[in-house]
């Protein structure tokens, strides 16, 4: 079972997350920490303790905007370490996520904290540790349909019409998907959205852009390099994707 770290600055966020962790039967110690500097003491305890020792731990649920020592340098000081605990982020902020994940965390939560969203890092991080564990209650999981894609925007799943998205830009294992009305984070690959959605007319332009074929205004040639106006965005399109796309664009209706 896990032993987890809550680390929070935010007294009321730390308890109810502290609650909510010690309530997952996959959770055997959940302690609570107001500071990354108080963070950091306890794990030190915890390093000395030996990985099977009484005081280890085995994941830390981590804010990152905190007053001094935010999370994102806690956690890169903890890659440091031979044996570091794994890292979940609990923040309020999407714009983080793919530092977050340059740094290997486990998983990236929305504040609010939603109860079955903190199982679901619970759950990837006992698969991380390989920890034995009782298993969690099951959620029933609906499919969306395939003309809409779910997307988490402040504790709250959303589903975006994919005939609005524009384009989508890879941001290391997440892909950031462009509307005319904002942008979404969601932790697919790229190449993954490619091969689900070249049938509805997404070709891919550059290793970090994919665009949808309906949504390109302009094609444009300057001086040997080639890029698509999308909406009020001029996007590069790598040479070796030029032939591909200049045939699909004479062959749409």
């Amino acid at each position: 079972m896990l032993r987890a770290l809550a680390v929070d600055d935010e007294r009321p966020t730390l308890e109810e997350l502290v609650y909510l962790l010690n309530a997952d039967p996959r959770i055997g110690t959940a302690e609570g920490a107001g500071d990354a500097t108080e963070a950091l003491r306890r794990i030190n305890r915890a390093l000395e303790s030996g990985p099977d020792g009484p005081d280890a731990i085995d994941v830390v649920f981590l804010d990152i905007q905190m007053p001094g020592l935010d999370g994102l340098d806690l956690a890169r000081l903890l890659s440091g370490f031979a044996r570091p605990p794994l890292v979940v982020f609990v923040t309020a902020h999407e714009d983080f996520a793919v530092q977050a994940f340059d740094l290997k965390a486990v998983d990236y939560v929305l504040k609010p904290v939603r109860r079955e969203r903190l199982a679901e890092a619970v759950r990837r991080a006992a698969e991380r540790r390989g920890a034995a564990s009782s298993p969690a209650p099951r959620i029933p999981v609906h499919e969306p349909d395939p003309d809409h894609i779910p997307v988490e925007l402040g504790g709250v799943t959303r589903f975006v019409p994919v005939d609005d998205i524009t384009h989508v830009e890879a941001q290391g294992d997440y892909a950031r998907l462009h509307t005319d009305r904002g942008s979404h984070l969601v932790r697919i690959p790229l190449s993954t959205l490619e091969e689900r959605w070249r049938a509805r007319g997404f070709v891919r332009i550059h290793r970090r852009h994919l665009v949808a074929l309906g949504h390109i205004g302009e094609l444009r040639l300057d001086a040997g390099s080639v890029s698509v106006l999308v909406g009020t965005e001029e996007l590069q399109v790598s040479r070796r994707h030029t032939r591909e796309l200049r045939d699909l664009l004479m062959r749409r209706p």
